[in-house]
């Protein structure tokens, strides 16, 4: 077996995007869309995970590229495409339990895997909110955390994004909050996503610093790998980290090779348009 050639130059964003790239598996069902996932997605297709599928919320099934698409409605989308129908027959496969692997990100995540993309705030009495800042909402991320078989989450690595708990749940993780009411006042308790009728759950965050996963009896979030070869240190993670999290047994991860950089540059995003060269 040859031995693998390692790229000795490139940035945390195709670090991030090679890490996403090798958790997709030859054969899975993949729910993408735009932006860092599709290239992740597109990456794996081309190498380990020629039989991969790939879908999105606007109906193409197993698209192959020719040119990187700008959305989700890009008609680039149909290249190669064997199926293409409407959003809602997307949306009925993972209530089918028919996707594998599902893409999510936001403006926040908590050490359940719980994400945010609704809106930065303050929590008042009711257990509403007051949002200084209001983003794009959950689209159908919700869905695809709700249902997916697994889910991969990609963010950047910033103590504000990483948070104790989510300001707003926009999509659920392992365990969710939930506000009850109570002869007029509000308790809020966590709860199981099994119990709520929820299947599969987060796998991964994949991140500009390393890799975490969840732990398999607290799903709690802990670190996996971390880059070291571009300087990124755990002591690091942690202080861009805004809960205490588990360093102990991750390893330094393992760099892009040759061949998956070269895919990236030359033939998947050349432009840089989501890479940012």
């Amino acid at each position: 077996m040859r031995e693998k050639e390692y790229a000795g130059d490139y940035t945390p964003m195709e670090m991030m995007v090679v890490q996403a790239s090798r958790l997709i598996r030859n054969g899975d069902v993949v729910f993408v869309g735009t932006g860092l996932p599709m290239i992740a997605s597109m990456l794996a297709i081309n190498l380990h995970a020629p039989r991969a599928i790939l879908c999105c919320e606007a109906g193409f099934w197993d698209s192959r590229f020719i040119h990187l698409p700008m959305t989700v409605g890009d008609s680039r989308w149909y290249i190669g495409s064997t199926w293409l129908v409407g959003q809602s027959a997307m949306f009925s496969l993972l209530q089918r339990r028919r996707i594998d692997v599902g893409f999510l990100g936001g403006s926040q995540v908590d050490k359940y895997g719980n994400l945010n993309s609704t809106g930065i705030g303050t929590r008042v009495e009711g257990g509403y909110y007051v949002f200084q800042k209001r983003f794009e909402g959950s689209g159908g991320a919700a869905d695809i955390a709700s249902m997916a078989n697994r889910t991969i989450i990609m963010m950047k690595h910033e103590r504000r994004r990483f948070v104790e708990r989510v300001d707003y749940l926009t999509s659920p993780g392992w365990y969710v909050w939930l506000h009850d009411f109570d002869e007029g006042r509000g308790r809020t308790r966590l709860v199981p996503r099994w119990e709520l009728g929820m299947w599969g759950g987060p796998e991964a965050v994949v991140s500009t610093m390393g890799v975490m996963g969840f732990d398999e009896k607290t799903k709690e979030m802990y670190v996996k790998s971390y880059y070291a070869d571009l300087g990124i240190t755990l002591e690091e993670i942690r202080r861009n980290t805004g809960f205490e999290i588990k360093t102990e047994g991750a390893e330094p991860a393992e760099p892009p090779t040759q061949e998956e950089l070269r895919l990236l540059r030359e033939k998947i995003d050349p432009e840089g348009i989501f890479l940012q060269y």
